[in-house]
């Protein structure tokens, strides 16, 4: 488990671009002795265990991500990436470890349950097109009674995992904003419509739409992550590019922000005598933790850690793929502690100096493991 994370450590590739991923995986799981992986979700896999303690039709999802971010790691670990740009601050890395762990596992116990166990190397959650989606569209889920998903969490310590009930991720949609106006020499701009003052404008009163329009108890995070225009030192810039995010929980919620950017984005440059396009994108919905499903990871962690180390968790403002899971059948999202100060793991997700504690690996596989299997045969 630890060598498969390290090599995909080593050697992150960016959603929809996972090619190598998918082939390491699917090698090591065949060097294992593993039949029947497959490819799913464009650079996927799935593969199937089924127990044989006797005739089940009952059949649960385990679900890993494999896809890194572009970004360029700094934490000095040995293993760091190789590919500049690109790393696994998110942690997918051990999540497709655990996965194969996990695969290798129940393989080992089939006879100890009955059912089938589905395990999904899920390309593409960081970005569109999401695989999450496509999982749902390929119909990986049409048979399946539930889903379990797993995530590495620097805020919580090695030991330890993190599960609640209800909402526990938000919706998350993304944005584009062309702003144009008209060039002018720098030194009179008043002879032209300066795109980038009308796109600072724009940012200004985006965030009103929050502090002013929503409950604060309601969810509802408006970001802008980037800005882009002009060129030359002596130009007023004719055209300016924004795009973000908007993460919410509600569905009117949801409605309400994509409608009001829109009027807030069109209405300041026409106030600005510029003219302004909105490209939004519905991206994945929020994920809903089933409370059967979660009562089943409380009490496997109970099991497996002692009910000190399986705590309550609040939902995040983060977004997840694993969404489109929770939208299909009964699911559970649940955190796997990694902190480790001593080990300088205290950095958050997307940091180029994270670090994961690979301690917490062998828990959450073993947890993954008797969770499906806690499912699959529930106590008389």
């Amino acid at each position: 488990m630890i060598e498969v994370r390290r090599h995909l450590h080593r050697n992150p590739e960016l959603s929809n671009e996972e090619r190598e991923t998918q082939a390491y995986l699917k090698r090591v799981l065949e060097d294992a002795g593993l039949a029947g992986v497959r490819p799913v979700a464009g650079f996927g896999l799935a593969v199937d265990i089924a127990g044989t303690a006797g005739p089940s039709n009952r059949k649960i999802v385990i679900r890993a991500g494999i896809d890194a971010l572009p970004i360029t790691e700094t934490s000095g670990v040995p293993f760091s990436s190789e590919r500049a740009g690109v790393m696994h601050p998110c942690g997918h890395d051990a999540h497709a470890a655990m996965g194969f762990a996990a695969k290798v596992l129940l393989e080992r116990q089939k006879q100890s349950f009955s059912g089938t166990v589905r395990i999904i190397f899920q390309p593409a959650e960081q970005a569109e097109p999401l695989d999450g989606r496509r999982v749902v569209e390929e119909g990986l889920l049409d048979d399946v009674d539930a889903a379990i998903g797993i995530h590495v969490d620097p805020y919580t310590a090695t030991g330890k995992i993190a599960v609640g009930a209800g909402p526990y991720t938000l919706a998350c949609d993304t944005f584009d904003i062309t702003v144009t106006g008209n060039a002018a020499h720098a030194a009179k701009p008043s002879e032209g419509i300066d795109a980038i003052a009308v796109a600072c404008s724009i940012v200004t009163e985006l965030q009103k739409i929050v502090s002013r329009e929503i409950d604060p108890y309601d969810p509802l995070v408006v970001s802008i992550t980037g800005i882009k225009g002009g060129g030359a030192y002596n130009v007023i810039a004719a055209e300016a590019r924004l795009k973000g995010t908007i993460r919410s929980g509600q569905a009117a919620t949801r409605q309400h922000a994509w409608k009001r950017l829109r009027q807030i984005v069109e209405g300041v440059a026409a106030c600005h005598n510029a003219s302004a396009e909105v490209e939004l994108r519905r991206g994945e919905p929020p994920v809903i933790n089933d409370p059967d499903m979660v009562e089943i990871i409380r009490r496997t962690g109970a099991d497996l850690l002692g009910s000190e180390n399986t705590v309550t968790a609040p939902g995040r403002t983060v977004g997840d793929d694993f969404a489109f899971y929770s939208e299909k059948c009964p699911s559970v999202y649940f955190r796997l502690g990694i902190r480790n100060e001593k080990q300088g793991g205290i950095y958050p997700l997307h940091h180029p100096c994270f670090r994961v504690d690979e301690a917490a690996l062998t828990i959450g596989a073993v947890l993954l493991c008797d969770a499906a299997r806690n499912f699959l045969m529930p106590p008389n």
